[in-house]
């Protein structure tokens, strides 16, 4: 059975158990979480347990559950200390995916533009970008499958 979701970040709130509930009660059963509907960075350098816990209560407790959680960082950033940054920020979504509720972490190719990961930028083509999106993947898809992980673009 299909079930409709949404992206949580549509519902505005600074706890999970806030986000879901309103998730619920518009009539969604499962979502796209982003830890930025708990106060935190989308990509936290950090997670606690008492986070993660959290988390997983609240989806037992409203009933919506944990399609998949937001690991978008900007895979072909020009720099290559941000993309490192943004492979170490996975690494901590992707060992905590799992205890939130969900084996599903998505990921987004970026874009060279440095200032903003949304927005076009002609070297987004270039075979340098290419190759440095093949090394985050090939390390990101390591890193997933060391956790019982899947990855979604």
């Amino acid at each position: 059975m299909s079930r409709i979701g949404i992206f949580a970040k549509t519902f505005p709130g600074q706890t999970a158990e806030g986000v879901l509930t309103a998730a619920r009660d518009a009539g969604y059963a499962c979502v796209q979480f982003n830890l930025s509907c708990c106060g935190l960075h989308s990509m936290p350098d950090s997670l606690e347990p008492e986070t993660v816990a959290a988390i997983a209560a609240a989806s037992a407790k409203t009933g919506v559950s944990l399609a998949a959680l937001s690991g978008t960082y900007n895979m072909i950033h020009p720099d290559p200390k941000v993309r490192a940054q943004g492979l170490a920020r996975l690494r901590i979504l992707l060992s905590q995916a799992r205890a939130m509720g969900t084996n599903l972490v998505t990921l987004c190719t970026g874009t060279r533009y440095p200032a903003d990961q949304w927005r076009a930028h002609p070297e987004n083509e270039s075979p340098e970008a290419w190759a440095d999106l093949l090394t985050e993947m090939e390390q990101a898809a390591a890193m997933a499958e060391e956790f019982g992980v899947d990855l979604g673009i």
